[in-house]
Protein backbone atom coordinates (compact mmCIF):
# COMPACT_ATOMS: atom_id res chain seq x y z
CA UNK A 1 0.00 0.00 0.00
CA UNK A 2 1.21 3.44 -1.07
CA UNK A 3 1.92 6.31 1.75
CA UNK A 4 -0.30 8.48 1.47
CA UNK A 5 -3.55 5.22 0.96
CA UNK A 6 -2.07 4.18 4.38
CA UNK A 7 -2.63 7.94 5.99
CA UNK A 8 -5.82 8.21 4.78
CA UNK A 9 -6.68 4.97 5.80
CA UNK A 10 -5.39 5.81 9.50
CA UNK A 11 -7.36 8.77 9.33
CA UNK A 12 -10.67 7.10 8.77
CA UNK A 13 -10.42 4.75 11.51
CA UNK A 14 -9.62 7.66 13.99
CA UNK A 15 -12.50 9.57 12.60
CA UNK A 16 -14.70 6.26 13.41
CA UNK A 17 -13.37 5.85 16.74
CA UNK A 18 -14.13 8.99 17.75
CA UNK A 19 -17.70 9.44 17.10
CA UNK A 20 -20.37 10.43 18.83
CA UNK A 21 -24.05 10.91 19.61
CA UNK A 22 -25.56 13.95 18.13
CA UNK A 23 -22.39 14.41 15.33
CA UNK A 24 -23.50 14.94 11.95
CA UNK A 25 -22.20 12.75 9.14
CA UNK A 26 -22.10 11.39 5.54
CA UNK A 27 -22.47 8.03 4.65
CA UNK A 28 -20.71 6.50 1.22
CA UNK A 29 -23.75 6.00 -0.29
CA UNK A 30 -24.45 10.08 -0.16
CA UNK A 31 -27.10 10.31 3.52
CA UNK A 32 -26.79 12.54 5.74
CA UNK A 33 -27.50 12.47 9.35
CA UNK A 34 -27.54 12.83 12.94
CA UNK A 35 -26.08 10.31 14.92
CA UNK A 36 -28.67 8.71 17.24
CA UNK A 37 -27.22 6.12 19.22
CA UNK A 38 -24.80 2.92 18.67
CA UNK A 39 -26.04 -1.04 18.72
CA UNK A 40 -24.17 -4.11 18.73
CA UNK A 41 -20.89 -3.28 20.68
CA UNK A 42 -20.79 0.36 18.54
CA UNK A 43 -20.13 -1.68 14.97
CA UNK A 44 -23.50 -0.37 13.99
CA UNK A 45 -25.10 3.30 14.33
CA UNK A 46 -28.40 4.60 14.40
CA UNK A 47 -28.37 7.59 12.00
CA UNK A 48 -31.68 10.05 12.25
CA UNK A 49 -32.23 11.40 8.74
CA UNK A 50 -35.64 12.96 9.59
CA UNK A 51 -38.15 13.38 12.09
CA UNK A 52 -39.31 10.57 13.83
CA UNK A 53 -36.75 8.61 10.86
CA UNK A 54 -33.70 6.43 11.99
CA UNK A 55 -31.67 4.08 10.28
CA UNK A 56 -28.63 1.34 10.74
CA UNK A 57 -25.77 1.61 9.16
CA UNK A 58 -23.08 -0.27 9.89
CA UNK A 59 -20.12 2.28 11.14
CA UNK A 60 -17.82 1.80 8.75
CA UNK A 61 -20.36 3.06 5.84
CA UNK A 62 -19.64 6.31 7.52
CA UNK A 63 -17.53 8.52 5.58
CA UNK A 64 -17.15 11.58 7.22
CA UNK A 65 -18.52 14.32 9.45
CA UNK A 66 -20.21 17.14 7.53
CA UNK A 67 -20.13 20.77 8.66
CA UNK A 68 -22.88 21.88 11.39
CA UNK A 69 -24.56 24.75 9.17
CA UNK A 70 -28.18 23.89 8.22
Amino acid sequence: MLRPQMKQQKEHRKLLENLKKGDKVITQGGLHGTIAGFKEKNSVVLLMVDKNVKLSVNKSAISGLTSNKD
